[in-house]
């Protein structure tokens, strides 16, 4: 990481090295929105089987209760870009607080499905506005030489939301002897599994109140004073504040409060550049990355795996997405967005393309025979490490820096509740999809990842090293 912070953007704006840790911080901070965010998203793969029993519900409604959280996502995300423009970035994170916190407990104590179902979709409302508040939040804040990897911290909170989440869920089951439905101090398992959010919520609350504002807010509702002093506290004493602070109040001065009808190029089409925002959300969904995070331990159980083995490798594929976010942080400012994205792109369509291969096999004693069962594990690990060091990633840091200022808090909304609507298609559909055809299914998956890459080569612009001014 340090050869890259040697190399000054254009401009030669980067943060003095004492300041340094705190914008880390700061960020790490802000991203702990992200870690509730895959939290939330990924802890009901636990509950699955015991939300099917308890309720007796086939794997049509199953789905509609799984998928919709991101109903709740969606508007979230729409949402939240003009409540950040209006509250600011640190008062929408502290709505999504609260709306975690009550969530958990709703969804862990719930009267009936439909009870369940709501708690649901308010949960997913503070995850959408995570998803949107967290990276305009840290890219407004952070400085244009280490803004890369410091708008990863998104991704790489989210998939140790992820992991955790299913370390939770195993911690669980254990004590529950295996038994999703066992009771532990009068609740059942999954019940205990959906509650525990409560305790990374309220510590996100607590951390909201220890981050700055952001300066561009601050300057936008004329604070200017304490705007300095926040460009001060991240980017060093050193920096020269008179210049920054105009340059930021230069580009708010060409633009005005964004609303809908700014994204648009024409009375029905969305500007260029919203488009591929659109584009790069809905294929790092439709490749079928949260199918290996909402159904994992159903889906290795389908194929005559035991509950406890599922579990297991629910969570060994939660660290190979941590190890390859990992990876992604540290080559995001190195060689690029787009490079990345080009090689995750190849890597999981060769990946999905064998796991299309495994499952057309026959299952024997409601089992996948050895060679195919070692190539689907095998496959499935591959195929979330090539997601997690390009598109996990990258479509977060693009989503955070390639739009105009003018812009960029309304198309971040547009391209993240278009993320949301994605990721909800995929998850309604995948139960019905996998009792047609399971193979058939990730042949789908195949077709778009390899989609993406004429996508990414044509439509997709570099934004390595250039500030949020220089976008436009």
């Amino acid at each position: 990481m340090t050869g890259t912070a040697q190399v000054p953007p254009p401009g030669g704006r980067t943060a003095h090295p004492d300041r340094l840790g705190r914008v880390v911080f700061i960020a790490a901070s802000a991203a702990m929105g992200g870690f509730l965010f895959g939290y939330d998203s990924s802890v009901i793969n636990g509950a699955v089987e015991a939300i099917r029993s308890r309720y007796d519900i086939g794997s049509a409604v199953l789905a509609q209760v799984i998928a919709i959280a991101l109903i709740g996502c969606a508007i979230g995300a729409a949402t939240a870009g003009r409540i950040a423009d209006r509250v600011g970035r640190i008062r929408c994170m502290r709505v999504a607080a609260v709306l975690f916190t009550v969530s958990a407990v709703g969804s862990a104590l719930p009267v009936d499905l439909y009870d369940l179902a709501f708690w649901r979709i308010v949960g997913g409302f503070a995850i959408g506005m995570a998803s949107v508040t967290g990276p305009a939040y840290i890219a407004e804040v952070s400085p244009a030489a280490y803004r890369g990897r410091l708008g990863s911290f998104q991704q790489a909170a989210i998939v140790l939301g992820i992991a955790v989440s299913q370390l939770v869920n195993f911690g669980i089951l254990q004590l529950a002897d295996g038994d999703q439905r066992g009771h532990l101090m009068g609740l059942e398992a999954w019940q205990w599994m959906l509650g525990v959010m409560v305790v990374p919520a309220l510590l996100f609350g607590l951390l909201t109140l220890a981050i700055p504002e952001s300066p561009r807010f601050l300057i936008s509702v004329g604070r200017t004073d304490r705007a300095r002093t926040v460009l001060a506290e991240v980017e060093g004493e050193g920096a020269d504040l008179d210049a920054r602070t105009a340059e930021i109040e230069t580009a708010l001065r060409r633009e005005h409060k964004p609303v809908f009808r700014d994204l648009l190029a024409g009375r029905f089409s969305f500007l260029p550049i919203v488009w591929v925002g659109v584009g790069l959300s809905v294929f790092q969904q439709f490749v079928g990355i949260n199918v290996a995070f909402y159904y994992s331990a159903t889906l290795w159980q389908s194929v005559g795996i035991d509950p406890s083995g599922s579990f297991l490798y629910s969570f060994t594929t939660s660290i190979i997405n941590i190890a390859g976010t990992v990876v992604a942080m540290l080559l995001v400012d190195r060689v690029g967005r787009k490079p990345l994205a080009l090689v995750g792109s190849a890597g999981m369509a060769v990946a999905l393309a064998f796991e299309a291969w495994a499952f057309s096999a026959r299952l024997v004693h409601g089992r996948l025979p050895d060679t195919e069962a070692v190539v689907a594990l095998v496959a499935a690990h591959v195929f979330v490490l090539f997601f997690a060091l390009s598109w996990g990633v990258v479509v977060w840091v693009f989503l955070g820096e390639m739009f105009p200022n003018r812009i960029r808090a309304a198309a971040l909304g547009v391209a993240a509740s278009a993320q949301w609507i994605a990721n909800w298609a995929i998850t309604a559909s995948f139960p019905s999809l996998a009792d047609w055809s399971l193979s058939g299914t990730y042949i789908i998956y195949t077709c778009f990842a390899v989609l993406s890459l004429p996508f990414v080569l044509l439509f997709v612009k570099e934004t390595k090293g250039k500030t949020l001014e220089e976008m436009g």
